[in-house]
């Protein structure tokens, strides 16, 4: 007689939040009928935006949003980290310490002061980073928030035991795929397409609108996979033909992705001009 093989064991799965707005973990619930889909093929063991059931590790698989803004927070993500076989940056603040990371450049004691009554019970760091810079990442997805279809092919991929792709192309392949006119070229508006991954589906350029940056840099084509984009020359573009302001661009690179190594380079630049 034939034995029968065991029932397989799905993979866990664990929804982390740090410092953010939740945009990230409501686009996964809006993956509606995908995510029942997901359900059954994951043990969502751990996602405190969906169920009130929270299970302990550890975790075959751990999405993790926000970005680290307190000393608690730092110590919390090495937990995180020994807990899940595979760790997932999903958004922007995870990725690149998001807009919050506008801290970085202020007097965040002043702001304390300013807006707190008792300013020497909020606990916080001066700065705001991303996860990768308190631990090892093994996934990252940008966006502002992430795209849902993204997240589904890397989960997909991941319980397929296939190799995920992130794409890390420019936002203007994107707009070219989908035959959308340059708004920089066009209609002379400060468009960051060049130099943003993309991931988002050209929205903005779609509607007429230049992009921000929501998805973060790009790799650079012309320099090779896995190296930055040309900001120097965009950024200069802006300046020279659009006649912007050192400080109108330096604002163009310092906004939701800011922090991030090749634009919080670009905005120091423009900032020093200033």
């Amino acid at each position: 007689m034939a034995k029968l093989e065991a029932p397989r064991k799905r993979p866990r799965l664990a929804v982390i939040k740090f410092a953010s707005c939740d945009g990230c973990q409501l686009s996964i619930l809006n993956l509606e009928e995908d995510l029942l889909a997901l359900g059954e093929a994951l043990d969502i063991a751990y996602f405190p935006e969906a169920s009130s059931a929270m299970n302990a590790g550890p975790y075959d698989i751990a999405l993790v949003e926000g970005s680290i803004t307190t000393a608690e927070d730092a110590h919390r993500i090495l937990s995180v980290r020994q807990q899940a076989k595979v760790l997932i940056t999903i958004g922007a603040c995870a990725t690149a310490g998001g807009i919050q990371a506008l801290r970085n450049w202020a007097d965040v004691e002043s702001f304390k002061r300013a807006v707190y009554p008792n300013p020497e019970y909020i606990q916080s760091l001066s700065t705001s980073t991303p996860i990768s810079e308190h631990v090892r990442v093994d996934f990252e997805l940008w966006g502002c928030p992430i795209d849902k279809g993204q997240l589904l092919r890397v989960m997909t991929d991941l319980v397929g035991g296939v190799q995920p792709r992130v794409p890390a192309d420019s936002v203007c392949l994107e707009c070219k795929r989908q035959g959308h006119v340059c708004v920089l070229v066009a209609k002379g508006l400060p468009c960051l397409g060049p130099v943003t991954r993309t991931g988002c589906g050209a929205i903005c350029p779609s509607m007429g609108r230049d992009c921000y940056g929501c998805f973060g840099p790009s790799e650079g084509a012309r320099k090779g996979p896995g190296l930055p984009p040309n900001t120097t020359s965009l950024a200069r573009h802006f300046h020279d033909e659009l006649q912007l302001i050192p400080v109108e661009v330096l604002r163009r690179f310092r906004g939701i992705n800011g922090a991030v190594d090749p634009f919080r380079n670009e905005s120091t630049v423009w900032e020093n001009k200033g």
